[in-house]
């Protein structure tokens, strides 16, 4: 069933950057795999023992995606029981902490926008101009500290009243994804509460963070072809394009 986004219904809609704006999760994707598989060379040539490497599919969706830098390096290094030293966000991409494999990865993601830019998603953005059409207030919430940067370059900054990303997070005190607090923190800047507000998503972080959050409607985005991975972590509908939205 279609859902009805009307002013009557909802105050904001809240969307997710990576996979539901841009097409940078892909990016993002490519960069985390790069970063850890050489860290996971070194180690295992250490060891003298064979490489398993960082999947996309696997590890990607179930310890990384959408989840702030930091965390998503802590989350995969004690799936594979890896232990680091935390280090600091001040760290250099060549340093073994959690903060300077993080930073490598950012280093890498940059380096992958500069080289092919942006791409858009054009259904995504015909809904954005339905949504504001209607006097529904709009926001953006990404666990990236990239996303202004983004935003930018893809040229549709001006299109979203509030922005809660990895920057503002950090400097709010507030914890990533899966829990809800940067959607419920980007709600309130919006005045609006979370019942009569929606998230839009494509990573299951993201969908569990809506859920949490107790939002009155929460869209996952299926980009990969699994959409019952949304749905059974807390998305009420799933669209393969959220053009599918515009009524």
């Amino acid at each position: 069933m279609t859902p009805q986004l009307s002013a009557d219904r909802f105050d904001a809609v809240l969307f997710d950057l990576d996979g539901v704006l841009t097409d940078t999760a892909a990016v993002h994707a490519r960069a985390w795999k790069t970063m850890f598989d050489d860290f996971l060379r070194d180690q295992a040539a250490r060891d003298e023992r064979p490489m398993e490497p960082f999947t996309i599919a696997g590890d990607y969706k179930t310890y990384v995606d959408g989840k702030p830098r930091y965390d998503g390096v802590r989350s995969f290094l004690a799936s594979r029981d890896i232990q680091l030293p935390e280090g600091s966000s001040a760290d250099p991409p060549t340093a073994e902490t959690i903060c300077g494999l993080g930073n490598r990865k950012n280093d890498l993601v940059n380096q992958l926008l500069e080289d092919e830019g942006v791409v858009r998603y054009e259904g995504s953005l015909r809904l954005v101009h339905h949504l504001r059409d209607q006097g529904i207030r709009l926001g953006v919430v990404s666990s990236s500290r990239n996303c202004a940067t983004v935003l930018a370059a893809a040229g549709i900054d001006d299109l979203f009243e509030a922005r809660v990303d990895g920057v503002a997070a950090a400097a709010r005190g507030l914890p990533g994804k899966p829990a809800p607090d940067t959607f419920l923190a980007a709600a309130a800047d919006l005045g609006a509460t979370p019942q009569r507000a929606v998230v839009v998503e494509d990573a299951i972080s993201g969908v569990q963070a809506g859920r949490a959050g107790g939002f009155g409607l929460v869209i996952g985005v299926d980009r990969e072809g699994d959409p019952d991975a949304l749905r059974s972590n807390g998305a009420d509908v799933v669209v393969s394009d959220l053009g599918e939205l515009v009524q």
